[in-house]
């Protein structure tokens, strides 16, 4: 089985990058999760609330490990957010196209973690429900 599918089997996601910005990827990628009845928690410092659903500022500070994340976020953050998967003993990391760089997928790699890069979450699950 690829990647892509096993990850997709998971049911307790973190969006890294989750915004309650409505043009934003980080919005629709959360709202579609959300949709496809995962468990889905979004990460980001600056937001208190996205679609109901109380934000976190960290990984560390949700109340369960996820099975995996979602990373919508900048290259230079993304190193940052993989040593803490790595820490936490959050094994799965898909990439967002964008956050998606080789310097990243080699860290990710480096600390292995399993990675899903060059595939969008979105189509993903419409391909799966299609």
């Amino acid at each position: 089985m690829n990647t892509i599918k096993q990850m997709l089997q998971l049911k307790t996601w973190a969006v890294v990058g989750a915004t309650d910005n409505k043009e934003k990827f980080g919005y629709k990628i959360f709202k579609v999760m959300l949709e496809s009845g995962l468990e889905v928690y979004p990460i980001n410092t600056g937001v208190a609330e996205i679609l109901g659903q109380k934000c976190y500022p960290t990984l560390k500070d949700l109340p369960v490990k996820p099975d995996a994340i979602d990373m919508v976020v900048p290259p230079r953050v993304g190193e940052q957010i993989l040593r803490e998967c790595a820490e936490l003993g959050i094994q799965n990391v898909w990439l967002q196209p964008g956050a998606d760089t080789q310097s990243v997928i080699n860290l990710a790699k480096e600390l292995g973690l399993t990675v899903v890069d060059h595939a969008c979450i979105m189509v993903e699950l419409r391909n799966k429900e299609a």
